[in-house]
């Protein structure tokens, strides 16, 4: 159980406070919903009951189109193209050798240098977290053609907004990025994971299970962990991935194992339910890299801390 100040939301409010620049891109959207907030406002879920699912979000044209539209995707090989096409339906898009062996190599070796010089440190454990904003070889490989492709899927224009790079298997349960990386209206983020290596069996590779992503969104409010006007919930995160594995079982969900070659890009829905598989064999580094992308067209916030989005 979360300690009370960690619940507070009054701590993460004054923070806030001193983030206008990077908090400001909800406010024109509060205003159009009729949502009374400030910039450093706690959002959750919550505010939006009542709402249309769809309030405030600009129609787009079809997947197709939106595709066809863009230079990036007609730049792709016929499997990559079919892949995307394919991405309402499943929720994922593979991506073979999207990045060739001289930039994949370039991104280790800017990661191992900010390592060296210590202009970057890990994280939770096995993540070094925005790196992109350290290294213009890593901002390279997120914006350009890639950031065009994950516009083109969500049909608004992308905002590259976390960098995750990791050396070993995540081994992370389950679950939908949408509890951390929330939106409203709901799917406005995407990610794409780079491997940085040939993935085995024994390394950790990526799970996920397709077509999970047409299921509810599952937030707060799904496993009792709404809290207070002025505390955040207080259930540790297992209990939302126990919650996440129960709804896996009664789904009947199919996992699948993705096993990358070095250069290989896998694109997911906000709500693709995906995780890591166990990193068996310690001897095996298993580098790899997440780029995770806010549409500016939506709120976009933070569901488990109740926070907006810095971007």
């Amino acid at each position: 159980m979360l300690s009370f100040l960690r619940r507070l939301k009054l701590s993460y409010a004054a923070y806030n406070l001193f983030q206008r620049r990077r908090l400001a891109h909800n406010l024109p959207i509060y205003q159009q919903l009729g949502l009374r907030k400030s910039y450093f406002s706690p959002i959750s879920s919550r505010d939006f009951v009542g709402l249309a699912p769809t309030a405030g979000r600009p129609a787009v044209p079809p997947l197709a189109e939106r595709l066809a539209a863009c230079p990036a995707f007609r730049q792709l090989p016929a499997a990559s193209q079919a892949s995307l096409r394919a991405f309402d339906e499943q929720g994922f898009a593979v991506l073979p050798g999207f990045f060739i062996a001289g930039e994949v190599a370039g991104i280790n070796q800017s990661l191992a240098e900010l390592v060296r010089t210590r202009k970057i440190s890990l994280r939770y454990r096995n993540k070094f977290m925005f790196a992109f904003r350290k290294s213009a070889t890593i901002a390279a490989a997120g914006e350009s053609g890639l950031r065009a492709l994950v516009s083109a899927v969500l049909g608004h224009e992308a905002t590259l907004f976390q960098s995750i790079n990791f050396l070993s298997g995540s081994e992370q349960h389950t679950h939908s990025d949408s509890i951390h990386m929330s939106t409203f209206p709901l799917g406005g983020m995407a990610a794409a994971w780079v491997a940085l290596e040939d993935i085995t069996p024994d390394n950790g590779p990526l799970h996920y299970y397709p077509g999970s992503h047409k299921l509810p969104y599952y937030l707060n409010a799904d496993y009792q962990n709404e809290g207070t006007d002025w505390l955040i919930g207080d259930k540790d995160y297992a209990e939302y991935e126990a919650f996440i594995a129960g709804q896996v079982i009664a789904q009947g969900l199919q996992k699948q194992v993705f096993l990358a070659r070095k250069g290989d890009v896998f694109i997911w829905h906000a709500n693709l339910l995906h995780g890591g598989e166990p990193h068996r064999d310690p001897a095996q580094t298993r580098k790899s890299m997440v780029f995770h992308y806010f549409s500016r067209a939506h709120i976009c916030y933070h569901e488990i801390t109740q926070r907006p989005a810095l971007l």
